[in-house]
């Protein structure tokens, strides 16, 4: 545990670094939906959920990337 919260706080390459932003922004993107105040299909909703877990990971693991020319 101690090794990701280590990585965690390494340095992040400039790839990972939009990864991570283009992984929020498809989470925010799904939350919008799923919030929106207007009746969706049932597809629609569940995409959306798809959206939500599938940018959370990109985020997560575009975290825990470290450069190892920077890091120890």
């Amino acid at each position: 545990m101690k090794k990701i919260i280590e990585r965690a706080k390494a340095p992040t390459p400039p790839f990972f670094k939009k990864l991570r932003k283009v992984g929020l922004t498809l989470a925010a993107a799904g939350g919008a939906l799923l919030a929106a105040p207007i009746a969706l299909p049932a597809e629609a909703v569940t995409v959306a959920g798809y959206v939500i877990v599938a940018g959370g990971i990109l985020s997560a693991v575009s975290q825990i990337t470290k450069d190892d020319q920077n890091w120890q």
